[in-house]
């Protein structure tokens, strides 16, 4: 048995797009400098645009919270105060080199939730008062850039560069601290919400494959098994052996059928790993694979079905592999728990070689992991051995699940 990997927890196995070092600051005027100057004159409009803004919705919200739409007029600001930050994280972006991730948007859901619910989490939207924050302290700020930039055109131009690296670092300090998203919570929001989508892609494609699988399968049999039973009824009077013969061969449709039916049902959901968990659900896929296969479940308990059986079809798909395109001799499966992650190794014997670009299967694997916070390695040399290891999120199944 292999040496088991301790559970990786890496935040950053989606890592984001990496920015360029800035070019030192020098003498010479060069296309970043002249960005940063260009920055730092537009501080002042910008900075007005963002002051008069924050002070009408302020203002005008705070004196109207008397009445009935004082409310509402708030929070109809902070919406709006978040395309401002929005504007200023382009610019940032355009002029400072600073890439800043979007917020992720307000969870209005069009009305299903009702007004008042809605109108809270506007109110309390810690994305939209940051930003007021940003335009309210801006001005000053925008004041002083401006009139240090323009005079430093043609008083201080030797050494300007220098001027605008310094005067820009603390716009970029703002833009960070300020218009980033709101924590380590706001970026599992945004990354939960892209796992949402390949759960639902995944899920459409798994029921588009039981459709054709029905279609071209079980229910072909069945409508050519109809058609022969209704011929050897109108023979059975004139020609009985003849009938007899239809309906022997009908009877082994039904047969394929019913293995059809059954091999269907054991790529939903096999009956096996409801009733007796993964060491036997696997120890049966096993002894379905070409190659021999050791298999070794050290597990006290059992986890939620919905892990359990990404569990399982990860397993399966992956002997798959072993089967098609490994060429090994033998492989070995482990299952085990380590603290509140479920940890599995798929390890072979065989060529190598495989990746997740390899068009086995692999991406479609580490996407339906990655989609319930789970984690997908591949380590295969050319020439081999191919050791897979998954990991999984270990949740406690309650008294009422099985």
């Amino acid at each position: 048995m292999t040496e088991r990997p301790s559970p990786v927890r890496d935040a950053s196995r989606r890592p984001e797009r990496e920015q360029q070092p800035l070019p030192p600051a020098r003498f010479a005027y060069d296309r970043q400098t002249w960005k940063e100057i260009a920055h730092l004159l537009a501080n002042l409009p910008v900075a007005l645009l963002g002051f008069t803004y924050v002070a009408v919705v302020l203002f005008t919200g705070a004196m109207l919270t008397l009445t009935v739409i004082g409310f509402p007029l708030l929070a109809a600001g902070l919406v709006g105060a978040r395309q401002l930050g929005k504007l200023e994280r382009a610019r940032a972006r355009a002029l400072l080199n600073v890439d800043v991730a979007e917020p992720s948007p307000l969870p209005l859901r069009g009305g299903r939730d009702g007004f008042f619910p809605q109108l809270w989490q506007a109110l309390k939207d810690p994305v939209g008062w940051r930003t007021i924050l940003y335009d309210f302290i801006r001005l000053p700020w925008g004041i002083l850039t401006f009139v240090i930039a323009l005079t430093s055109l043609f008083v201080l131009w030797p050494v300007l560069p220098f001027i605008a690296r310094g005067l820009t670092n603390a716009d970029r300090a703002m833009v960070r601290g300020l218009l980033s998203p709101s924590d380590e919570l706001e970026r599992r929001i945004a990354e939960l919400e892209s796992d949402r989508g390949v759960v639902v892609d995944t899920a459409a494609a798994d029921l588009r494959r039981i459709e054709r699988d029905l279609h071209d399968g079980a229910q072909a049999r069945l409508v050519n098994l109809a058609m022969g039973l209704g011929l050897a009824k109108e023979k059975l009077l004139e020609d009985p052996d003849t009938a007899a013969s239809m309906v022997e061969e009908a009877h082994g449709e039904v047969k394929l059928a019913l293995q059809e039916l059954r091999d269907l049902a054991r790529g939903i959901h096999p009956a096996v790993l409801t009733d007796r968990g993964l060491d036997a659900a696997l120890s049966s896929v096993a002894s379905r694979c070409t190659v021999p296969v050791k298999v070794t479940v050290d597990l006290l308990a059992r986890p939620v079905a919905a892990i359990e059986g990404i569990a399982y079809f990860t397993v399966s798909e992956l002997l798959q592999n072993v089967s098609k395109h490994s060429a090994a001799k033998s492989a070995s499966v482990d299952v085990w728990r380590s603290d509140d992650r479920l940890l599995i190794q798929v390890r072979d014997d065989g060529r190598g070689g495989a990746s997740l670009d390899g068009g086995t299967g692999m991406r479609g694997l580490a996407d339906r992991l990655e989609a319930v916070d789970g984690l997908f390695v591949i380590d295969s040399p050319r020439g081999g051995p191919t050791t897979v290891t998954a990991e999984l999120p270990w949740r406690d199944r309650t008294p009422g699940q099985g």
